[in-house]
């Protein structure tokens, strides 16, 4: 480009332009010819067009440009350089406050402060490593705790050079590990991945303190063991391996050595009960959250420690199986292992309602795990019974509930109460009992629930009531309503005297002694007062 073909005079530059006082962005960007005029007239200036000049000169030359305002120097010059627009005796005055005369300015020159910048008064800052607070395995070992463990591994494993079989593990569990013995077998699982038959000193190590179980809390522990490594809960199937070595290994179980089948039914049924108290989701996917909010933990040592597992009432009852298996095997007439409407109708001596069964068999509080359509399954029973025997937990509260939501919008209205009590009135009138009005009954629901709001009740209305579980008594279950009613004094001293004891472990004790006493072709009816209480037997 050839500067002298810049076309232009100083004194051909527009007065409005150059002496324009303030220029908005707002007038740039509604008029952009105003900037490309302005520019224009800047190269026709003289000094534009020797700056310019000189500058290609050199870059011809290669001569190394200096950018004005690099050094102190250039700036200066490049401020000599660089020509003003506006004329002489044109330049706005400076601010009095930047005056070189005004108090503040002399002040400033004086300042120590003006001769550094104020970011070098302030010390360089330590920096200071922040110790690693999460870790996706958990906390390593302290190092005392480690160093015991180490010792103890090494007495466990002295004289094993090859390592220990599976027979051999059971202390390594219980001492080392510190949890229940029939759990050897899945540990040993864990570690022996290549299925040689022996764990050696060194995988033990890795696994048990290099992968940081030994900080672990036991739930977690458990957790990790019992789990599959592609998902994060548990499974039903996860349970079965530790709980057919407690069938294999317990004493309080070796009956059950010479029945292969009972031994499978026994461990289903345990399988049952904890998922029906622990997965309170109800998806069959038991999380790390609910396995510790639940006592499984607790119960499962009880197991390991105790020699009568019938002493361990939570989940490990040989006696409580009994009764489940016993009362389904009494309904299944054809002993298909599944179950109808009609079987179903006979439970208790006929005590439930036909509306309560359908809503049941409706698949509305639980879907059925039967494949078979109008068929309920031993698993499925196990849930039903555990529900209606024990109306007190909240595992059966919610089961309830759902069945009298006719329209499953989360609260009980005086209506769905009177669509089922409607059939146990009718069902009173035809045993000659005094039929209770509804209008009477609902007012003792209501005094007994104490909801927040009279019109309806909610599922937090039912858990804060120990009476909860006779509500759903009076709708659907006439023998044990007439109970209810009559509240034998005997009944309510027992519950006094062990609080302990849930309404479940009563019911399946009293159960059981009548199943045996029958099983042994006595009569469940004649002397047998002190253990089993005729008040309990279905009025018809």
């Amino acid at each position: 480009m050839d500067i002298d073909t810049v076309a232009g005079d100083v004194g051909s530059l527009d007065p409005e332009l150059l002496q324009l006082p303030e220029l908005s962005p707002f007038a740039l960007k509604t008029s952009p010819q105003i900037a490309e005029d302005l520019f224009a007239q800047w190269l026709s200036l003289p000094q534009t067009r020797r700056l310019v000049k000189s500058l290609v000169d050199d870059a011809i030359a290669g001569i190394p440009i200096t950018a004005p305002g690099s050094t102190s120097s250039a700036n200066t010059a490049g401020s000599n350089v660089l020509p003003s627009m506006f004329p002489a005796g044109s330049t706005p005055p400076l601010s009095p406050r930047s005056s070189p005369g005004s108090p503040r300015f002399s002040k400033l020159k004086t300042s120590p402060s003006s001769l550094r910048s104020p970011l070098k008064l302030a010390s360089e800052p330590v920096r200071e490593a922040i110790p690693q607070f999460y870790f996706h395995n958990g906390p390593p070992p302290p190092k005392e705790l480690k160093e015991q463990c180490l010792s103890r591994i090494d007495d466990l494993f002295s004289g094993q050079m090859d390592g220990l079989q599976l027979h051999e593990f059971k202390l390594v569990t219980k001492e080392l590990c510190k949890l229940p013995t029939f759990f050897s077998s899945a540990i040993f699982r864990k570690i022996d991945t290549s299925c040689s038959g022996i764990v050696t000193r060194d995988a033990f190590i890795k696994y048990w303190v290099d992968g940081n179980m030994l900080t672990m809390d036991t739930a977690t522990q458990i957790f990790k063991i019992l789990k599959q490594s592609d998902r994060n809960y548990l499974s039903q199937v996860d349970f079965k391996p530790i709980l057919l070595e407690l069938v294999a290994t317990h004493p309080g179980l070796e009956f059950l050595h010479g029945t292969p089948e009972f031994q499978e039914r026994y461990a289903e049924t345990v399988i049952y009960r904890i998922f029906y108290y622990i997965n309170r989701s109800g998806n069959g996917r038991l999380t790390l959250r609910e396995l510790k909010r639940g006592n499984l933990i607790a119960a499962m040592q009880h197991a390991d420690e105790e020699e009568d597992i019938n002493k361990v009432l939570r989940y490990f009852s040989y006696e409580h199986f009994y009764v489940i298996y016993c009362k389904f095997w009494e309904l299944d007439t054809d002993h298909d292992f599944l179950i109808d409407k009609e079987n179903l109708i006979r439970y208790g001596n006929h005590a439930l309602t036909y509306r309560i069964v359908d809503r049941i068999f409706s698949q509305i509080p639980r879907k059925f795990t039967s494949k078979v359509e109008g068929k309920m399954g031993y698993e499925d029973f196990a849930y039903f019974m555990l529900s209606e025997e024990d109306k007190s937990c909240e595992p059966s509260l919610e089961y309830w509930f759902r069945c009298i939501d006719l329209d499953g919008n989360g609260v009980l209205t005086p209506n769905e109460l009177q669509f089922f009590y409607e059939e146990q009135l009718h069902r009173m009138e035809c045993m000659a009992q005094e039929p209770v009005l509804f209008e009477d009954i609902l007012c003792q629901i209501v005094d007994m629930i104490a909801p927040e709001r009279e019109d309806y009740i909610t599922p937090a209305d039912l858990k804060g009531c120990k009476l909860s579980g006779n509500v759903f008594n009076i709708l659907f279950n006439l023998n044990k309503f007439i109970a209810f009613e009559s509240r034998d004094p005997f009944l309510i001293r027992q519950e006094r005297e062990d609080p302990t004891l849930t309404e479940w472990d009563r019911f399946a004790h009293r159960e059981y002694i009548r199943l045996s006493m029958e099983e042994d072709g006595e009569n469940a009816s004649n002397g047998s007062v002190e253990v089993w209480d005729e008040s309990l037997e279905a009025p018809f």
